[in-house]
């Protein structure tokens, strides 16, 4: 089953120092930051990705919709917003769709319609870590070093509830 990754775009930018520092100096080039990262994250996991802006900060004269290397950008319409566009693109790929935004109304209305949903900032660590497998520059990586926890768990355990599992298991493709 393909996974089909869907971006809160202007969320996650403003959830990441570096992203954030870029769109200090212009709009246009956080968003730019935002697919150079992604389009070498891409290199390294082949998911479908789907980015999606607020209109009211699109260029003039740009396209509603358009791909960048392998990724589809989509600016919201007149008179809706990134959070209708990205719950309706959720909808349409159900279990397939995993939702990235830190806005809680945003994830909760991914979870209603099935789709798995993360955390601008820990997705944000999964374009770092592609970043440094992209640049073959793996000595920051835990994985690279053959680390492993030294304590065992003890007492009983604890089941995570369904959708709980559901959603490590999609998120763990990233």
């Amino acid at each position: 089953m393909s996974l089909h990754i869907i971006i809160d775009g202007y969320n996650l930018i403003r959830r990441s120092p570096r992203l954030r520092a870029a769109e200090r100096e212009e709009l246009q080039s956080g968003r730019d930051a935002l697919l150079q990262s992604l389009v070498r994250y891409r290199r390294v996991k082949s998911h479908r990705i789907t980015v999606v802006f607020d209109g009211m900060g699109a260029p003039c004269g740009v396209q509603r919709r358009d791909r960048v290397a392998g990724i589809t950008v989509i600016f919201s319409g007149p008179g809706e917003t990134a959070d209708q566009v990205i719950g309706r693109l959720a909808a349409a790929d159900g279990e397939r769709a995993l939702v990235v935004s830190s806005d809680g109304e945003v994830a909760r209305a991914a979870g209603r319609v099935r789709a798995a949903a993360i955390g601008a900032s820990e997705f944000e660590e999964r374009l770092a870590l592609a970043d440094a497998v992209a640049d073959n520059s793996g000595e920051d990586r835990p994985e690279a070093e053959g680390w492993r926890p030294t304590t065992r768990k003890r007492g009983p355990g604890r089941r995570a509830p369904k959708r709980e599992r559901l959603n490590r298991r999609r998120t763990a493709k990233l």
